[in-house]
Order: C-alpha cells, then structure tokens, then sequence
C-alpha cells in the first residue's frame, strides 16, 4: 500500500501520526510511505530521519491524497483536505464525528472510509488510542488549570499547592476514566485536595484503593456535584461517552454556585463539552470568562507537547496501522473486532450506532466487513 502522511493543518496542530521507526517497519513489509515535507518537525522529528528510514517526502498535500490508498492523521480533517480525500480511500485518525454534523455529513459525501482512532474499542471496553491522550490531556488539565488559577490569568490568586499555614486548592474531577484518573495523580501530587465523582462503583472502590490519601472518591449525582461546587477552585470535566456527545454534567444555572475566578478545564470539549458553557478554545486564545469563571477548552491539548504526545500516540496506532496495510483493509477489519468498532464511516454510510444516533441518521454496518 501507499500509506501518506500529510501536514497537519490545524491550529496548533504539531503532531505526526508516525515516527521514523513505524516508517522502516513498514517499508521494510514492502510498502511506501509518502510524507509531507515538515510534517514531523513539530514533533522533533525532520525531513532527513523520515527519508533515512524510508519515506519519500512531498512538497503538498494535494500530492498525498491523490497518490495515497491510506491517509493517517491525529486530527480530523480540515474543510481544505475533506476535499481531497478520494473515493474509497481509507482515513485512519481521531474524527470525533458526535461534536461536527458537518464533517460527518462531507465525509459522508466523499465515500470513503473512516476509521476513528477514538472509537477503536477492545474485549475490555478500553479505548486502547484514545488512552495516551487521555493521559496526556488529563494531566495537562491539571497543569493548565493550575495556571489559570493564577490572579494574573484572571483566577482567584490559589497556589493549587498551598504552603504550610494556607490551605491547597480544591479540584473537582468529573468522570474517573484515563483523563479523570491521571488528572487526579497530577493533582494529588501538587498537595491539592481532590474529589473524583463517576457513576461506576466498582471504579470509585479501585481509585479509593490505589489514589494517595488527599483524593477522595464520590458517587456521581446532581446533589454531589451541587455539594462540591462552592468548594470547588478547579473544576476538571473527563465524562466520556464512545463515539457520542459528552453529557452535560454541569449547567449554565449550576454555575453560579462557584465562586469567582474558580477554573474550568473541559477535556471533553472534542466531544462537546461536559459543561454546558464550555465552547472550543485555542492555544493562541485558550481561555474565556463566563459569569465570573474562567473557562479553558482548548480542543487538541496534548499538541501542545507534540514530542511527548506523537511518540505516545503512534506507539499505539502503529499495530493498527500495520495490520491494516499488511492485511488489506477488509481481511483487517473481518478479523479484528477492536478496530471493526473504529470504524465510523464506509463508502457514503455510518457505520457506529452513537453517530448515527446523534444526528438521527440511519445506521447500517456494511455485510462485507462484518465478521
């Protein structure tokens, strides 16, 4: 197969989908791997080491897509490059279809194959690509939020850390998933006192048993959440739903229970947000100010430590993306149920349940791909 590796275009965007090992790897098998010039230098990784392991690069993007029977990316695709994408093409990244009707609908149009990193699910129900952002994300939330805590970032002037005779700061975690559990680490670590709320028991007595003694774990209820509010200096949301819209947890009204310059952190945001106020951020202008809160939803977090982030990333996609151009990307899917599940899109049809339920489109998994 042709496997290309565009530039990532979106703002902020310096990730790479694949590292110069997974590139010699591959050509070894017999395959060529075409890369856009500059694509990895974000991520540390230049011209020369992808050309020493294998590839060959290419001025433009155009070049890619057309001469391409793969595409791997980290984010979604831009307007500018859905228009490229062939039909039957395969598109391997993260899509978050349940946040943009329109992406949905364009690739949709473009009758190919879309394979979401995000919804790649195994016999455990673990999101086996999702997880190293998720860890990444989670503890950056922590780490971003500890920031915006900060007077000069508009925050109420808490150290999240306190020092002896000041108390630390409170965090609230919503969910205790990766994000949820990692953020916790973080925020333990610092000297805060940490509160994870969820709704699966058996998760809160595992994070009771391995958490240090300054996080607390609480069942998740409107009454709870109510009760944590007012106490609460930064708010960290990692609710996730696979493949759908993240649940709004918290409501424009609840956030008046809060008190001025408290933080919010969303990672949820690339599947909507778990708070009803959260709308996507940039790194350029990560925050905004909603009834005295400062709110941060940067949409891509981990890009902003790309070598850390790319080298995770491509860790756990490179199995996947082996498998697929080895095997072909029918035989690939037939035989291996976790990354049937990532697929969302096939030739002009959905092919996830929580897509096509989001926007009440029809669902329909394709017979020559089912095992």
């Amino acid at each position: 197969m042709i496997i290309g590796v565009p530039k990532e275009i979106k703002n902020n965007e310096r990730r790479v989908p694949i590292i110069p090992f997974g590139v010699e790897d591959l050509t070894k098998s017999g395959h060529q791997i075409i890369i856009q010039s500059q694509a990895g230098i974000g991520s540390g990784f230049t011209d020369d080491k992808y050309i020493a392991a294998g590839a060959k690069v290419i001025d433009t993007a155009e070049k890619i897509f057309e001469q391409s029977d793969i595409i791997i990316k980290v984010k979604e695709p831009q307007p500018e490059e859905v228009r490229l994408i062939k039909e039957g093409q395969i598109v391997f990244t993260y899509f978050h279809f349940s946040a943009n009707e329109d992406l949905t609908n364009n690739m949709l149009d473009t009758q190919s194959i879309a394979i979401a990193y995000e919804t790649v699910q195994n016999s455990n129900g673990q999101l086996p690509l999702l997880i190293p952002m998720s860890e990444v994300a989670g503890r950056m939330a922590v780490q971003n939020g500890a920031k915006c805590l900060e007077g000069n970032m508009g925050g109420k002037g808490k150290l999240l850390s306190g020092v002896p005779g000041v108390e630390p700061a409170t965090v609230t975690i919503l969910g205790g998933g990766v994000v949820g559990s990692n953020a916790a680490k973080l925020a333990a670590g610092l000297g805060g006192k940490v509160y994870i709320v969820d709704i699966n028991p058996e998760r809160l007595k595992y994070l009771d048993d391995i958490m240090p003694a300054n996080v607390f774990t609480l069942y998740s209820n409107k009454h709870t959440i109510t009760e944590l509010l007012p106490k609460t200096d930064l708010l960290i949301g990692g609710v996730l739903q696979v493949g759908a819209k993240a649940p709004k947890i918290v409501t424009r009204d609840m956030l008046s229970l809060m008190q001025k310059g408290s933080v919010i952190v969303d990672v949820a945001v690339d599947q909507g947000g778990c708070v009803e106020t959260c709308k996507p951020t940039t790194h350029a202008e990560p925050t905004y100010e909603v009834d005295g809160i400062i709110h941060y939803c940067v949409t891509n977090m981990p890009g902003s430590v790309p070598y850390t982030s790319t080298i995770a990333l491509a860790n756990a996609t490179y199995p996947y993306i082996k498998k697929i151009v080895n095997n072909g990307c029918i035989p690939a899917l037939k035989q291996d149920r976790s990354l049937r599940y990532g697929l969302n899109i096939y030739k002009g049809k959905i092919t996830h349940s929580a897509v096509a339920n989001t926007f009440d489109m029809d669902y329909a998994f394709p017979d020559e791909v089912a095992n």
